[in-house]
């Protein structure tokens, strides 16, 4: 047995040697032979990436020119960097933007954390039944369309609605409050919103990171005399940590990217100031007013941002846990 294994020690030490000695050009080569199935299976998904999501970035040269369709690409005039001087001195970009990060950011912290506190609590259960139920019923809202989740907001929290007769049966208040027309409330009503929606869906990746946790652990700590809680501060969290950071870092990029459909569904003139957003504001004073370079001016913008604020994380992360995505 000893021969053996000193046989295959020198054998190792033969391959390594032998790959030093060999040119990487032939290195590449010959794995590319190797996994030539491999490449092949993976190349018409490499066409389609560059095809639909790099292809395209040669539109960001709108931006720095005065854009007309009729004149196309090269008889447009060149702007250089007129269009981003103008959205960096309209004050409304700063009010989208403010709202868009501020939304952004609550939907992004309330809904994580309603997510991990909803999985841990499913994974306490014990009764299988009532569990695959709660599970169930959880995931339905992610499937509903966001106008009907404005219409079911509206009705609730209208004068006549639930909360204002639940808050006037317990005289919280004399007279009802009209939510919707509270500008103040406005980013609150759409956090609770999406919160609200996408809880259960969210919680899956969770849920399915807490299965693969050793029930050795528990049980270890159940002979210690630790309660539930304790279990779920010392070891569930804890295994479930590079989970959280990781989906943390995909997400965080998309604090300036959320959309506009809910707002423009949940708002109104009253709340406009507090609801207007990137997207909304690039639509209206951009492609709605035909002004092509100035919303691709905006496009970009965003684009850069979402890119330093994954690095940004990233870097943090990788410094801190030392979990990273790249």
């Amino acid at each position: 047995m000893e021969s053996a294994k000193v046989i295959d020690v020198e054998k190792q030490g033969l391959i390594k040697a032998r790959q030093k000695k060999m040119p990487k050009k032939k290195i590449t080569w010959k794995l590319i032979k190797q996994q030539k199935l491999l490449i092949a299976m993976s190349l018409p998904f490499v066409i389609w990436l560059a095809i639909f999501a790099y292809a395209p970035l040669v539109g960001w040269l709108v931006a720095f020119q005065n854009y007309r369709p009729q004149n196309g690409f090269f008889g447009s005039e060149w702007a250089g960097l007129h269009h981003f001087r103008v959205l960096f001195n309209d004050s409304l970009f700063y009010t989208a933007l403010r709202n868009t990060i501020g939304m952004g950011g609550l939907g992004l912290v309330f809904g994580t954390t309603t997510a991990i506190a909803f999985a841990l609590l499913l994974n306490e259960l014990r009764f299988t039944r009532f569990k695959k139920m709660t599970q169930t019923i959880s995931y339905l809202p992610h499937f509903v369309s966001w106008v009907v989740v404005a219409n079911l907001v509206t009705t609730v929290l209208s004068n006549t609605g639930v909360v204002n007769n639940i808050l006037q049966y317990l005289n919280f208040i004399e007279g009802p409050i009209n939510f919707m027309a509270r500008p103040g409330m406005f980013w609150g009503i759409v956090t609770g919103a999406e919160v609200w929606k996408s809880t259960g869906w969210n919680a899956i990746i969770y849920l399915a990171a807490m299965t693969a946790i050793s029930q050795e652990m528990y049980e270890a700590a159940h002979v210690d005399g630790a309660n539930r809680f304790q279990k779920m501060w010392h070891i569930t969290l804890p295994s479930i940590k590079p989970i959280i950071i990781i989906l943390m870092i995909m997400s965080i990029g998309n604090i300036i990217n959320i959309g506009f459909e809910r707002q423009m569904l949940l708002g109104n003139n009253i709340v406009a100031d507090a609801a207007i957003v990137i997207e909304k504001y690039a639509l209206d004073y951009g492609i709605g007013m035909f002004r092509y370079s100035y919303g691709t001016a905006i496009g970009i913008f965003k684009s850069v941002i979402s890119i330093v604020l994954i690095f940004t994380f990233n870097t943090l992360a990788k410094k801190t846990s030392d979990i990273s995505i790249m």
